[in-house]
């Protein structure tokens, strides 16, 4: 099965091996993994500030880049929703507007043929242990793009249990949002920084290592409230945690 890896601006410029894991953890499942050269941001943080008009050059470069491929994959939850959710959205308001029907036709193709990676591993693959082993104790955060919009509900949870030597406990509050929400904590720092220390806090009372999430958005935010209190917990992306093995271990 060959698919293409939607690898999202964030984990391009922030968190490659975020991407890197991804790619690792496919390959090593039997899955040929492209990455489409043209690919950049999706446009969620353009659509979600209200730049409507401005967001579909991107529809349309996106649309582009991952034509001919029956599964773009990617490791984050907001990217899939803004394609699955706001694509169609965007391409009706084009469509009232007079505006061609490019936009509805990259829409149609695309949203059903992209997948959150944990869906792709379960619905698509049919796997739950993907051969991952990562001997630490760790608390998993769901993102609200992943547990609302998608409802990906137990499937990262599936995953991580199936890997060896992992030890998961369960994260109180895990279903209260972390704060981050993209232009959110822009706009709101002191209602997102309070909430980020509020999922800091049950993240800390589990006594985990390691705070997972499926979403480095989310994961970023975290990280900054651990890293300034200086906590021994740190945040991994769930693809790193399930590249990760016995003889090519991700510490």
């Amino acid at each position: 099965m060959r698919v293409a890896l939607f690898a999202t601006c964030v984990n391009d410029a922030l968190y490659p091996s975020t991407a890197i894991a991804t790619v690792r953890l496919l390959e090593r499942l039997g899955v040929t993994v492209d990455f489409p050269a043209d690919q950049t941001c999706c446009g969620q943080p353009q659509y979600n500030t209200g730049y409507r008009r401005r967001t579909e050059p991107l529809v349309r470069r996106t649309g582009r880049a991952f034509q001919g491929y029956d599964h773009v994959v990617t490791p984050s939850g907001s990217c899939v929703a803004m394609v699955r959710e706001q694509y169609p959205r965007l391409a009706e308001r084009a469509q009232r507007e007079g505006r061609g029907p490019e936009l509805a036709e990259i829409a149609r193709s695309l949203a059903p043929r992209t997948v959150e990676l944990t869906e792709f591993l379960v619905d698509v693959l049919g796997v739950v242990d993907v051969g991952a082993y990562y001997p630490h104790t760790v608390t998993y955060h769901p993102s609200c793009h992943g547990l609302r919009t998608l409802g990906l509900g137990d499937r990262p949870l599936r995953l991580l249990r199936a890997v060896r030597g992992l030890e998961l406990v369960e994260l109180p509050g895990a279903e209260e949002c972390c704060g981050f929400g993209g232009t959110f904590a822009v706009k709101n720092p002191e209602v997102s920084a309070a909430m980020g220390a509020d999922k800091v806090d049950h993240a800390l009372s589990t006594g985990a290592r390691v705070l997972c999430g499926a979403d480095n958005s989310c994961l970023a935010h975290l990280d900054g409230v651990l890293r300034r209190r200086g906590a021994p917990q740190r945040a991994v992306h769930l693809a790193e945690i399930l590249a990760s093995t016995e003889e090519e271990p991700l510490s």
